[in-house]
Formats: C-alpha cells, sequence, structure tokens
C-alpha cells in the first residue's frame, strides 16, 4: 500500500472530488474487479451490471464481508453493517476496459454520479475516480471515507493479498475528511 498522505483525494469543486490510484494490472483484470459483479462484491458491492446505457440497477454492500478479518462497525454503521443495504443506481456510461460510470444513491433521493477511467500504464493500471453531483460537504466526509477504504481493499485483491478488516482500514481515516475539507 501507498504512504496514507498520498491516497487522499482531490476536492476539485465543492461538488466534485477524484482519487487516483495506481494499481497492479492488466487494465483487463481491473476493469473485471469494477464490471463482474461478483468481483465487485469483494471490494465495494455486489450486482450485476446491465448490458446498456440508461438501464437500472442494483448493488448490494456488506461491507463486514470484505474481508475474513472483522472489527466493529463504527455505533452508527452497526444496524446497516449487520444487514447489508441496497443501492439503486442507473448505468451513465460502459466503455470496456477502460471507463465505467454509474448514478449513486438513488435510493436516498440524493443522486450523485460515479466515473472510473483506467489507463495502462506499463504493467500498472492508472484508476481514476470521479465522483460528482456531490450535494453537500457531509455528503463530500462520508463518500471520500468510503471510497478510500473501499480502493484500499481493491488494492489487496488486485495484489492477491487478504485484506485487513474493511472497518479497521476505515478507521484510518476517521475524521481526517472532516478537517481537510473545511
Amino acid at each position: 500500500m501507498t504512504d496514507l498522505a498520498e491516497d487522499f483525494p482531490r476536492k476539485l469543486d465543492d461538488h466534485t472530488i477524484q482519487f487516483v490510484r495506481i494499481l497492479p494490472g492488466p487494465i483487463e483484470k481491473v476493469w473485471d474487479y469494477l464490471a463482474d459483479g461478483k468481483k465487485r462484491g469483494q471490494w465495494f458491492a455486489g450486482g450485476d451490471l446491465p448490458s446498456r446505457v440508461g438501464e437500472h440497477f442494483e448493488m448490494r454492500f456488506k461491507h463486514g464481508d470484505l474481508s475474513p478479518h472483522r472489527s466493529p462497525p463504527p455505533g452508527r454503521m452497526k444496524e446497516m453493517d449487520a444487514k447489508g443495504h441496497s443501492s439503486r443506481n442507473t448505468l451513465l456510461a460502459l466503455e470496456p476496459p477502460h471507463r465505467l460510470a454509474f448514478t449513486f444513491g438513488e435510493e436516498k433521493g440524493r443522486i450523485s454520479e460515479v466515473e472510473f477511467l483506467l489507463t495502462q500504464d506499463g504493467d500498472k493500471v492508472r484508476l481514476t475516480l470521479t465522483h460528482s453531483k456531490i450535494p453537500d460537504r457531509g455528503y463530500a466526509v462520508g463518500v471520500s471515507g468510503g471510497w478510500h477504504s473501499h480502493l484500499a481493499i481493491l488494492h489487496y485483491k488486485l495484489e492477491g493479498t487478504e485484506p485487513p478488516a474493511f472497518w479497521d482500514v476505515w478507521r484510518e481515516t476517521e475524521g481526517v475528511y472532516e478537517k481537510r475539507y473545511d
């Protein structure tokens, strides 16, 4: 893994954050972890993508299952972690193996957009994740900690190593984004 200071996103404006990660390749392997619902479920949220842009799909989150290691979730996330939760989304772009985009948060009425761009860089892959149309600072703080943790788990998976418990990874940045987004 990289130094924690290098992992933080750039805040492009009040409604957009962007993470950049250099991941083990090849690009097709990274793409599979984005587009294949079962593989995506190992680091983020499971669920099959539709075949056409504009179609809806569901992702299922179960953070405690992203690693065989367990740690208790924060109190405010305890019920959600125990039960898991689903997210309704709309596919915005599907351009294998370079671009995937979808809406995020439809079920809460706070629709934002997530885009993954992949480029091959030697034997590594540059992943650029842009989360846009973020409604407010509180939402930005929350999704930043989540993306930070999920991308760390993805890195472990691509390396073929066992990740630590998701909530332990999440705790590494707890409160950090609150200070960064003043």
